[in-house]
């Protein structure tokens, strides 16, 4: 009698142990109203990078728990659209990883000179930065003119500056030594219009870009794509989100089209990985095989 008392102790146990604590029950009641009103499914991200922003969500709207923000979802939109900027990682430079950028000038470009037209996707573009980068290492290698570069993010407020390519003043000397050190061939001033305050990048780059609201959780490919830049947006993802993303990608991308992914992250153990080949040893530059 008393091993099945041990035994039914030990089953209740397990069964309290493995059952959801109020704020993970919460977080799951929460996402599961967003995703049934406006159809964007947070449930994949990383868990505590998500409870983290959850959490600056609630000291905002001066509420203590997460339960008392679903009525907020449900009834106001404005309040869900801030939750989407807490929610959109914009952390963000010119040429930010100057080496990544060189790689790019140095080993990728040349490969696609002779295409008759290439087409580049920046996949969480946020501000835009980056996205002036790769259009700058474009132009200065004689390739902007036969380019058509697609830049996506699901944060409206972040496309609509990086499509007015006005960034702060103060910003200007990091990105001018970002741009040294990826191997610039001239002065960055050339490429913006300074002001006292902020300075404007010009319009033969801004012409060749196209700024449009993607959503990875649920939209679908960007066709023939030769270039792919998804860098630092993986980490915000479980592996289940990783691996819908990255067949998004992959589908995507031409044959021996580029994929190139921020340095934390990787196609190892992605339910993709055999897709693609790795060109360039120690990077996150990944090329997809010519598949039969």
């Amino acid at each position: 009698m008393a091993k099945e008392e041990e035994q039914t102790t030990a089953l209740l146990e397990q069964k309290l142990l493995s059952a959801p604590n109020t704020e993970n029950l919460e977080v799951d009641l929460f996402l599961k109203a967003i995703y049934q009103q406006y159809g964007y499914d947070f449930r994949h991200y990383a868990r505590s990078s998500l409870i983290r922003r959850i959490n600056n969500c609630l000291e905002r709207e001066n509420k203590q728990y997460i339960s008392e923000l679903i009525p907020c979802i449900i009834h106001d939109a404005f309040f869900f659209d801030r939750f989407l900027q807490d929610m959109s990682i914009t952390v963000t430079s010119m040429f930010r990883d100057p080496d990544m950028f060189k790689m790019l000038r140095e080993k990728i470009i040349p490969k696609l000179s002779t295409y008759p037209s290439i087409n580049i996707w920046h996949v969480g573009c946020a501000t835009g930065e980056e996205v002036y980068s790769t259009a700058i290492i474009l132009s200065e290698a004689g390739l902007l003119d036969r380019c058509r570069i697609y830049a996506t993010d699901y944060n409206n407020n972040s496309l609509k500056i990086a499509e007015n390519a006005t960034y702060p003043i103060a910003d200007i000397p990091q990105f001018s030594k970002n741009y040294q050190d990826a191997g610039g061939l001239f002065s960055f001033a050339d490429y913006y219009h300074a002001n006292a305050k902020s300075v404007k990048f010009s319009k033969a780059l801004r012409n060749k870009i196209t700024f449009a609201h993607h959503n990875l959780m649920k939209d679908g490919v960007f066709a023939e794509m030769h270039i792919i830049l998804c860098r630092n947006v993986l980490i915000y993802f479980d592996q289940t989100l990783q691996n819908q993303v990255l067949k998004t990608l992959a589908d995507s991308l031409t044959h021996r089209g580029f994929l190139m992914l921020g340095d934390k992250e990787s196609l190892g153990f992605s339910s993709v990985a055999e897709l693609f080949d790795t060109p360039f040893a120690k990077t996150r530059i990944y090329r997809k095989k010519l598949l039969s």
